[in-house]
């Protein structure tokens, strides 16, 4: 039950552990997750822009 409650990630809870959804840490971690995101697609296109150049 550890493993399920606070290890395994749910498609259904935005792949968060269903102990991150009850304690209200999920709406933390899904910025987070947005804002690396962000970051790495503005160094992708970083990278990319300097090797077509």
């Amino acid at each position: 039950m550890e493993h399920y409650n606070h290890q395994r990630y749910h498609e259904s809870l935005n792949n968060v552990t269903p102990a991150d959804a009850y304690f209200g840490r999920a709406p933390a971690i899904i910025k987070r997750r947005e804002t690396i995101k962000q970051k790495t697609i503005e160094y992708r296109r970083l990278l990319h822009r300097k090797l077509a150049a």
